[in-house]
């Protein structure tokens, strides 16, 4: 269920559609989008306040607004509707969301100011402005979303090889570090083996690297790709047992490297399968 509260929107992202940026953001988890940026791409003088007087455009968003709002106020709606359409009657935003209590269309003060819509009533109102600007919007939307996935996977594998480095550190202390040394040998030890794992997948210590990268900030695994920190993951798994099983860091090293190659070049593979069918699957439904 959806609910209004227009101080939740947060931040606003940008869709490009036709050359035309579009603003959009979330209101409690919901994607809005910027109807005001859309009507930019209208031929003419046109206003929002002319597509919400249609009669069919208050149909929809009643429909919209009975499936998602307990609280849409249906007597003001029956009053709404009974005078859409004629040539006398205009209504804003402002006073469909008072007199209904609508949550679907909400006005946004400030910088990123203007009229948003939940991103099903965009995508009606795209329609308005033109098929073709429909599709590219839902095009373009559709791809955004793609990208946040990745960069939530990407999220989810750097907490992993978190998680996973504090049990490398475990094997560490239990089987590496002798008694009574100082907290700096034992950082050392740590570093150490932290760059066992770098040298096996980047071939490069995080000294080396930071050198390298002045300009940068974070570390080497903060840049890893998404397939480099699940093989991190699992080399750092590995390297547990390896340690535990009391394997020289020269032997570890050079098994954990014949590892990461081997596994690197699986994710790539089939990732390079996953783009390929992507592809054949968007030929087919252009062709179509």
């Amino acid at each position: 269920m959806i609910v209004k509260l227009e101080k939740e929107i947060k931040t606003v992202l940008e869709l490009k559609v036709d050359n035309q940026i579009i603003n959009y953001t979330k209101i409690n988890n919901e994607d809005y989008i910027s109807i005001t940026d859309m009507i930019k791409s209208k031929d003419g003088e046109f206003f929002i306040s002319d597509w919400l007087r249609n009669r069919n455009t208050i149909e929809f968003l009643g429909i919209w607004e009975e499936l998602h709002n307990p609280k849409f106020n249906y007597g003001e709606f029956a009053i709404i509707k009974s005078k859409a359409g004629l040539n006398s009657y205009k209504i804003s935003v402002k006073e469909w969301v008072n007199k209904t209590n609508a949550i679907g269309i909400t006005s946004k003060a400030g910088r990123y100011g203007g009229t948003y819509a939940h991103k099903d009533i965009a995508f009606e109102f795209g329609m308005w402005i033109s098929p073709k600007f429909k599709l590219l919007l839902i095009k373009e939307f559709e791809r955004l979303k793609q990208e946040e996935q990745k960069q939530l996977g990407w999220s989810a594998k750097r907490e992993l090889s978190k998680i996973n480095y504090k049990i490398h550190t475990e094997a560490i202390k239990n089987n590496l570090i002798p008694k009574k040394l100082s907290n700096e040998q034992i950082n050392f030890v740590y570093a150490e083996e932290a760059d066992v794992l770098n040298m096996a997948l980047f071939g490069i210590t995080a000294k080396e690297w930071r050198k390298q990268n002045p300009n940068l900030n974070g570390n080497i695994r903060d840049y890893a790709s998404i397939d480099e920190l699940i093989c991190l993951a699992n080399l750092e798994n590995l390297n547990s047992v390896f340690i535990s099983d009391g394997l020289t860091q020269a032997k570890r090293l050079e098994r954990l490297n014949k590892i990461a190659i081997s596994e690197i070049k699986i994710l790539s593979e089939s990732n390079m399968k996953y783009l390929n069918n992507n592809d054949e699957k968007t030929k087919n439904i252009i062709c179509n």
